[in-house]
């Protein structure tokens, strides 16, 4: 029980740095990767707030992770995209301090950073274009660093024809801090505790069939 409040209380914190990480894109007009990325450019052309088009660009994701990463970790998304876009318009309605643009990159990517990297190592995800690889990887043998790649160029490159390609630029080089944090401080790959088992099995067989 102390174990699992300790988890939850985790992912909290990573969710709340994440939201002020995004802010800090939003002061200038910058973007990120993945569905956080699309829900910002979509920003652009819409006038709903980005949490609600962060929960429906998510949307059409949970069946592919109830599917592949079972009903704990569904749960778990579910209820962190919730609590991420819920904070993050929460932090429109109060003061916030601005910086210099190059500022607000390093700071965004630390934010973020660290944030998923806490959601990611207690059990949860923020959703979307990873659930999405992971999907693409198991069903048709897609390299998941290929899928996410292309998922985050694109939208670069969508967020670079709106804003400009300054403000493009400038995303990426926040995608590089984030990426570089997760990537140095996950602990191990996503944990989904009651379907563990099925993954570890299903791996083992595709080990013995390469």
């Amino acid at each position: 029980m102390i174990e699992r409040l300790k988890m939850v209380s985790l992912v909290i914190l990573g969710l709340f740095l994440t939201a002020i990480g995004l802010k800090f894109l939003a002061l200038h007009e910058l973007t990120f990767g993945g569905t956080a990325g699309l829900a910002t450019v979509l920003t652009f052309l819409s006038p709903w707030s980005w949490g609600v088009l962060f929960f429906l660009v998510n949307l059409p994701f949970f069946w592919m992770s109830l599917k592949k990463l079972g009903k704990w970790f569904t749960i778990s998304s579910f209820m962190s995209i919730i609590g991420i876009s819920i904070l993050r318009d929460g932090l429109d309605l109060l003061p916030f301090f601005s910086v210099p643009m190059w500022l607000t990159t390093v700071l965004a990517g630390l934010c973020i950073g660290f944030g998923v990297t806490l959601v990611l190592n207690n059990g949860s995800s923020l959703g979307g274009i990873h659930i999405l690889a992971l999907y693409l990887d198991q069903k048709w043998q897609i390299n998941r660093g290929i899928s996410i790649f292309i998922c985050d160029l694109s939208i670069i490159v969508l967020a670079g024809l709106l804003v400009g390609w300054g403000s493009a630029l400038l995303s990426v080089l926040v995608i590089f801090i984030a990426s570089t944090i997760i990537g140095r401080y996950k602990k191990s790959p996503i944990k989904v505790p009651e379907q563990q088992p099925v993954f570890e099995k299903a791996r083992s067989q595709s080990m013995n069939e390469s």
